[in-house]
Order: C-alpha cells, then structure tokens, then sequence
C-alpha cells in the first residue's frame, strides 16, 4: 500500500471508530489488545535487539570496534554495501519502468506481469539462489561457456548482486504501482496537450507526485538488500575476504565461537536497520503531513 495512503487509513480509519458509539470498544478490550501488542512487541522484538548490542559491548568498546575493523568484517561491509549500491538503483529503474507501463497502458499480459513482480515474495530466498547456480554454476546451462571465457558468476560478486537483485527487485515496483494506478494519466495528458515533452512532464509532474513512495521504496529495497541472507548464501561460496557479506560473515564468526565478533558486526546490521526504520518513519510522516496540507487546501 502506497505510503501515503498508509497514513491516511491509520490517521482517519482508527478515529472514526474510536468516535463512533456503535463500534466503540470498552477499556477493557482495549487494555487487553494493547497489553497483548506491547507483551510481543518487547519480548519478541525490543529485548532481542537490545541483547544484541549488549553482548557486541560485553567484553567492552575496544573489543567491539577491533571486531569492526578487521579485514574480515570491513570486507564483510564493503561487499554489503556494493551489493546495495547496485542493487538499488537497477531496481529502482526496474520499478519505475514496470509501475509506468502497468498504471499508464493497457497490454496484453499486465496481469502476469504484476504476477511475476510478486515472484521474489513467494519464492524462498534459497531456491532463488539455487536457480543461479543452475544457470551460471560450472556444471549449469551457461557453464561451459563462461568458463571458456574464464567468466566467474557463482562464487564470485556478481552472482551476490544478481541474488540481490532478485530478492529486493518486487520492493519499488510494488510500492509505486498501486500509487500509479490511483492517479490515472490526467495530469500527464494535461502538461503534454500544453506543450510539454515527455521529458518534461515525467520529471515535473509524474516525479514530483510519487517522490515519497518511490523513496519509501528505495528505504525497504536498500533495506533487504543488506540483509539478505539465503539466496547469497548459496551463491557467495563463502570465501573470507571475498564473498562473504555481512549477515554471512556473522554466521561464520558464530560458528567459530567469536561471539564478541558475531555480534559486534550483528550490531552494526541492527543499527542500519534502525536507522532505515527511522527514515521510513520519517517518509511517512513527510507524506501524510502534505496528505493533510492537501486535503485542507
């Protein structure tokens, strides 16, 4: 659901209950309802988080940055963050590309194709990993010619990012089609019947209408595609130093005992997603509060 229409069913949706006598709870539901929310909020997800970073510092500040530092985890990070900055911004095209064609023209095959965005959700992260390997592994349909090549894909960087890609790819997309869809093509038709290029209207009218839920998108694709774990896992090999991304490298450091390790660089993964969730808190407030200026204007 498009981030500004989020806020607006969260915002007018509960108030309109909550003033209604006939579909008013009593306290007591209210208190059970909430009570129930916060018990699994904190013992599933708060107190999780906090002992991550309380045993990343257990054996204090100098052990978790050393931890940090080590050619491992800065290896660990660089290939993390490579996999995001490439990842994202081809999604990001893809996105746009797929939310224009399906909001702004009729085609044969736009069901299957709104169908196929939704792929990566239903298909486990492994098996999309595995698909890889299929295609690109030595033994698979693309094999004997990359190697005639001396190409590397699986084992290597490109087979992580292409694993990325897969993963994250539903997540701009997803977020812009709906938003795309509600707003029609008026507004473009208009700004093109008074002259303007398609250039022009795409970056003055269309951008300007879907720049909060294109952001919000690109916030929980850069999200996924830090975290993601299973399809590069199948993929990456696991060579240290060179295709181990963070969450790899944390299971690795597990594995071999170095708990101060694991959850020093664990931490560090908790805290970019806090700070994600702040700019997703962030991008829905920015988008209900003009939602608000607009609806009273």
């Amino acid at each position: 659901m498009p981030v500004a229409a989020t806020f607006d069913t969260r915002m007018h949706g509960a108030g309109r209950f909550e003033t209604n006598p006939a579909t008013r709870d009593s306290g007591w539901v209210k208190i059970i309802v909430l009570g129930l929310g916060l018990t699994y909020f904190v013992v599933f997800l708060l107190l999780p988080l906090i002992a991550v970073f309380v045993e990343a510092f257990r054996k204090g500040a100098e052990t978790y940055f050393y931890a940090l530092v080590e050619p491992g985890a800065l290896s660990a990070i660089q290939l993390t963050l490579l996999a995001a900055v490439i990842s994202v911004p081809l999604n990001l095209i893809f996105g746009l590309a797929a939310a224009w064609a399906i909001a702004k023209f009729e085609f044969r095959g736009k069901d299957l194709l709104i169908t196929l965005i939704d792929l990566p959700f239903s298909v486990s992260p492994v098996v999309a990993g595995l698909i890889y390997v299929l295609v690109f592994g030595r033994q698979g349909w693309l094999g004997p010619w990359l190697g005639a090549h001396d190409i590397k894909i699986i084992f290597a960087v490109p087979a992580i990012v292409l694993a990325t890609i897969f993963v994250t790819f539903p997540f701009i997309a997803r977020e812009l089609i709906p938003l795309m869809q509600a707003q029609g093509r008026e507004e473009e038709e208009a700004a093109i019947s008074l002259g303007a290029s398609g250039f022009q209207t795409f970056f003055r009218v269309t951008i300007p209408n879907i720049k909060w839920a294109l952001l919000y998108g690109v916030i929980l694709c850069n999200a996924r595609a830090m975290g993601e774990f299973g399809a590069v896992s199948v993929v990456s090999g696991h060579i240290r130093g060179e295709t181990n991304t963070m969450p790899l490298y944390v299971e690795i450091l597990y594995n071999e005992y170095q708990f101060a390790a694991a959850f020093a660089v664990a931490s560090l993964l908790a805290l970019l997603a806090l700070v994600t969730l702040a700019l997703k808190t962030y991008v829905e407030w920015r988008a209900g509060r003009l939602l608000a200026e607009g609806q009273d204007q």
